[in-house]
């Protein structure tokens, strides 16, 4: 296994994480608690909460997305080396 398919498979590990613990994260808008992007506040959340949440879940969701793009690649680079047989 390379150097470079450690630093892929590692970042894109810390990725997935980094984006499971933002999802998890408290959003507030305007003094109001509206959760997070995995599980909103019980009750009805004010209007307010709307866009603070969905900037969570985008933020979430495209990091969460790049962890992916990483560990593909990873996974890629380890095919393709089995495959050249180096």
């Amino acid at each position: 296994m390379t150097i470079l398919n450690k630093v892929l498979g590692a970042v894109g590990v810390v990725l997935l994480l980094a984006g499971v613990a933002l999802g998890f994260r408290s959003v507030s808008s305007s003094g109001a608690n509206c959760g997070s992007a995995f599980r909103t506040a019980a009750g009805i959340t004010p209007m307010t909460c709307d866009s603070a949440l969905n900037s969570a879940g985008t933020l979430v969701t495209v990091v969460i997305g790049i962890g992916v793009v990483f560990l593909a690649a990873a996974f890629t680079v380890t095919r393709l080396q089995a495959r050249t047989g180096s």
